[in-house]
């Protein structure tokens, strides 16, 4: 049962910015999926650590303004492990849409910690690293 619930929250993660078809991305979504306090690290070169408002102001941004569109991000590919009240999951993800004008693709890893509060499954921290 734990494993469902924590995939239901990992893909309404990745689901936030999509605004496919014209859509509205609910970005709102990332605020009710991650822990007050949980942290969204991007790895790599380009090390940065955001707080959820500071990951979702720029991309809402994007958004808003138009830049971003047809975006979607998915898994490919998953391993979770639970321990209690605990849970890491590894995913695989791949990533397109068109910004500025410009189609682009590309893909990662991201790390989702888990934790299980009275609301259900919620997200501790995401940390990931992308790839083109």
């Amino acid at each position: 049962m734990s494993k469902a619930k924590i995939d239901g929250v990992a893909a309404e993660f990745f689901s936030a910015f999509d605004n496919r078809g014209g859509k509205a991305a609910d970005v709102d979504r990332v605020r009710r999926l991650v822990v007050p306090g949980g942290v969204l690290i991007k790895a790599g070169p380009e090390f940065t650590v955001y707080t959820v408002e500071e990951f979702i102001e720029p991309r809402q941004q994007l958004l808003v303004e138009g830049r971003l569109v047809n975006f979607n991000e998915w898994e490919t590919a998953e391993r979770t492990e639970t321990v209690g009240a605990i849970a890491s999951r590894f995913s695989e993800c791949r990533k397109s849409g068109i910004l500025d004008g410009v189609p682009f693709e590309g893909g990662g890893t991201k790390t989702m910690q888990f934790v299980l509060t009275p609301d259900g499954w919620r997200i501790a921290a995401v940390s990931w690293c992308d790839r083109p």
